[in-house]
């Protein structure tokens, strides 16, 4: 009896893990793409989703300890192959940008931005440090600590793997829309979900979201990167 109330119980918090996260993805895809609120008006109402709702759940179901994936005593070494392998990342997300750029307007992706973010050469390089280091955090919190470590406790590996990827990457259209060609616009969007399944690889066998936030971080110093440059803050002549 006290297996199956168990189960029972594991497979509620799940089904309430899965309401939050659609919800917090639905609700900042709308006001990405339906709303003239600025950059820092959607990162505070992303703050409030992404935190709040998780800890909500915590307070009502104590199981769900949503701080557990914030535990650094499962490291055992693993943090510097995680830096190595962010700065290989960064490496090859600068190089892809080599191979696609003639299929990608920089000029339309700043007008993209400036127009539907408020982002401009003025305010980039404080967005782009928060982007790095606070909105990765924040993503990797929801979608691999939330979403994908505590879900697979109720639903297993496989479903946790694909829906909080799934998340990650359908959450992300209303951020990207309009930056290039729907064909470019899909394999970004195909490259979030094949990135979100490896980041949940990375956070697998610790229990925690460092492995995949600092990778993840990396990512973001790559695309800053390409940002600075558009914006002509910095001047890389390799990227044209």
């Amino acid at each position: 009896m006290g297996e199956i109330f168990g189960r029972e119980r594991r497979l509620t918090e799940g089904r309430w893990i899965i309401a939050i996260l659609l919800l917090g993805s639905l609700l900042t895809f709308f006001v990405d793409a339906m709303f003239d609120v600025g950059y820092w008006g959607r990162s505070i109402f992303k703050v409030i989703l992404f935190l709040g709702m998780p800890l909500m759940l915590h307070l009502s179901f104590h199981e769900v300890n949503v701080f557990t994936v914030l535990d650094t005593r499962r490291e055992k070494g693993s943090f510097r192959k995680s830096v190595l392998l962010g700065v290989l990342v960064y490496v090859l997300l600068l190089g892809l940008y080599l191979v696609v750029q003639q299929f990608i307007s920089l000029e339309t992706i700043e007008g993209a931005i400036s127009e539907n973010f408020m982002v401009d050469r003025n305010n980039f390089v404080l967005v782009a440090l928060y982007i790095s280091f606070v909105n990765s955090f924040l993503e990797e919190f929801f979608f691999r600590g939330f979403g994908y470590l505590k879900l697979r406790r109720s639903f297993g590996r496989g479903s946790a793997y694909v829906f909080s990827s799934l998340l990650f990457a359908l959450y992300h259209i209303g951020m990207v829309d309009g930056w290039a060609n729907p064909l470019i616009t899909g394999l970004a969007i195909l490259g979030l979900f094949l990135s979100g399944i490896f980041f949940n690889l990375l956070n697998d066998k610790n229990g925690n979201i460092y492995n995949s936030y600092m990778v993840h971080m990396f990512a973001n110093f790559a695309i800053n990167t390409i940002g600075l440059h558009m914006f002509g803050i910095i001047h890389l002549p390799f990227l044209g």
